[in-house]
């Protein structure tokens, strides 16, 4: 977000410094009604500010850019770091991604296209990202998202590129490849698997379930142990396989909370996934560029010539400058047989002048780089 403070803060010890004192439940309602009105009126300052912000902008220029990655990055962090609980911080965070999402549409709403349907891991993965209040609108296959974005229909798009258990979405990688888009930001979604049917179904009578692939993989074993022979089919997505068995008999589906909500599925087990340490990374694309905020990560593609030693060729210099790099994925090139380009995530924004320093001596010694983009690391 890109909103300056309008009034001085006020401390949330001073908000709650008499509620120990309070010991009637009269007292204690009363007390959060009092509370309450004290936040309507703040978030309706913050919501002023936003426009006020809007207007300035547009006064000096009338395509200005509303959505700032890593002033929300910022924000955010502050927040959780000056968290007094009892609420978690991320709770905290959370809660204040919704008003700054209600906020930053009064300013301009922002659109953003999702790997669809209605319901995906994907769409949920966005809301998290940019709160309720952004429009997002579904595509059928990744392609489609990066095209979107591209064609300026839509603000921002929102892709799958890794699962901590099935590993990279390779199609993702290889798009960007031949994509100008860069990258802006990072969410990673903790995935939690249900077993879910329609009204014609009963539980004890599921014959066939619908998946994602990689979902039936993530929950093998628990398939395995309680329904052995009903038969597995795959489809295109776990919102897929909801609307399927919406109306299906003796069908269930694996999906999440979103596609339940979403097609009016019964959740009959909950948290069938295999390992309970779940997650997939999702990348935020635009046409932009991200200012450094202070705790980023910089993703490249590189092509190395086909010779001995390309590998440390391409990681020493990261090495030898005390860059942290956090992932390396290997694709094939699609220039030539058998060769190949490298994938990398490493700690640090590529204005800062350690990590300038290791691009510029990569670059050197690859056949092509290209920065996929510096973003503020997931907050969330």
């Amino acid at each position: 977000m890109s909103e300056e403070r309008c009034a001085p803060g006020v401390s949330p010890h001073d908000l709650g410094r008499d509620i120990e004192q309070l010991e009637s439940l009269d007292e204690l309602r009363q007390r959060i009604d009092q509370i309450d009105t004290e936040l309507l009126g703040l978030i309706s300052a913050r919501a002023r500010c936003a426009q006020q912000v809007a207007r300035v902008k547009l006064s000096d220029d009338a395509n200005a850019v509303f959505y700032r990655p890593e002033r929300e990055a910022q924000v955010l962090r502050r927040i959780m770091a000056l968290n007094p609980g009892p609420l978690a911080a991320e709770e905290m965070a959370r809660l204040f991604r919704e008003v700054m999402s209600a906020c930053l549409a009064l300013e301009r709403p922002i659109q953003v296209a999702y790997l669809g349907p209605e319901g995906t891991f994907t769409q949920q993965a966005a809301l998290k990202h940019f709160g309720d209040s952004a429009s997002t609108q579904p595509m059928p296959s990744i392609d489609d998202v990066f095209r979107e974005v591209e064609a300026g229909a839509v603000n921002y798009g929102v892709v799958p590129v890794e699962n901590s258990t099935e590993g990279v979405v390779n199609h993702t990688l290889d798009t960007f490849i031949g994509s100008a888009l860069k990258i802006c930001g990072e969410v990673v979604l903790r995935i939690h698997h249900h077993l879910m049917v329609g009204q014609n179904t009963q539980r004890q009578k599921i014959s066939r379930i619908y998946s994602h692939p990689q979902s039936l993989a993530q929950c093998r074993k628990w398939l395995d142990a309680h329904y052995p022979m009903a038969e597995r089919v795959a489809v295109s997505s776990n919102a897929e396989a909801a609307r399927l068995v919406k109306t299906e008999w003796h069908s269930a589906a694996i999906a999440g909370d979103m596609a339940a909500r979403r097609y009016g599925l019964e959740i009959i087990a909950e948290k069938i996934e295999d390992r309970p340490d779940n997650s997939t990374r999702f990348l935020i694309i635009s046409t932009d560029d991200v200012p450094p905020c202070g705790n980023d990560k910089t993703s490249l593609v590189v092509a190395m010539r086909n010779q001995p030693g390309a590998l440390h060729a391409l990681i020493e210099p990261f090495q030898r400058h005390g860059i942290d790099m956090t992932r390396l994925e290997t694709r094939p090139s699609r220039t030539g047989v058998w060769n190949y380009v490298f994938f990398i995530d490493l700690k640090g924004h590529r204005e800062d002048p350690v990590v300038a320093a290791a691009l510029e001596e990569v670059q050197l010694r690859a056949a092509e780089l290209k920065v996929l983009g510096s973003y503020p690391v997931g907050v969330l």
